[in-house]
């Protein structure tokens, strides 16, 4: 596998999980804190190494992730894995909800300040036949956490409903969630609603 700087993990992930937005150097290198200059940089070797592709749109030329490629959707899973390593509590916390072919994922306050956060919001995309089993595991963490636990439980054809109708929540939460679980399905889900 390449090697990628942390400002490259970052801009890719940021084109993948904000996927309805047209980023071009300029947008990204305001939230990337870099300059102009240094996301072109990036953007540039990205490119040279077919992890992204180029569009021009009037005088701007805007990325994307060359997701129709295995290797880049393998490169997205492990960056997912790898964002979710700096959140191990979390992990930790919710690993009971982790079976094969679930997401699960944590967004809001809770991963940005936990002292200052009122609730723990979690959204696991699960089997329609383990609704019961996911809100049974979640009341018996929530008799041991401190804060109350949000949790928002769909179906994999749910989360691509609520995507494709572009449901303001949904979109929040996929721009900025944690994928603590089923990254590998995740991207797969993302691949399969931009794709079509």
């Amino acid at each position: 596998m390449i090697s990628l700087t942390k400002k490259e993990r970052e801009a890719l992930l940021i084109l993948f999980k904000d996927f309805t937005t047209l980023y071009n150097a300029n947008s990204i290198s305001k939230i990337l804190g870099i300059s102009h200059v240094g996301a072109q940089k990036i953007f540039k070797r990205l490119l040279n190494e077919g992890f992204v592709t180029s569009r021009k749109i009037g005088k701007s030329i805007i990325y994307k992730p060359k997701l129709d490629d295995d290797y880049v959707n393998n490169l997205i899973t492990f960056l997912l894995a790898d964002e979710a390593n700096n959140f191990k509590r979390w992990k930790e916390e919710f690993k009971a909800l982790f079976k094969k072919e679930r997401i699960v994922m944590i967004y809001g306050s809770a991963i940005k300040n936990y002292a200052q956060a009122r609730d723990i919001d979690i959204m696991a995309v699960i089997k329609k036949r383990d609704f019961k089993d996911v809100r049974e595991m979640i009341n018996e963490k929530q008799k041991i956490l401190p804060k109350r636990i949000h949790s928002i439980e769909l179906t994999e054809d749910d989360l691509i409903r609520n995507i494709k109708d572009r449901k303001e929540a949904i979109m929040d939460i996929v721009k900025n969630a944690i994928i603590l679980y089923g990254q590998d399905k995740y991207v797969s889900v993302i691949n399969n609603v931009t794709s079509s």
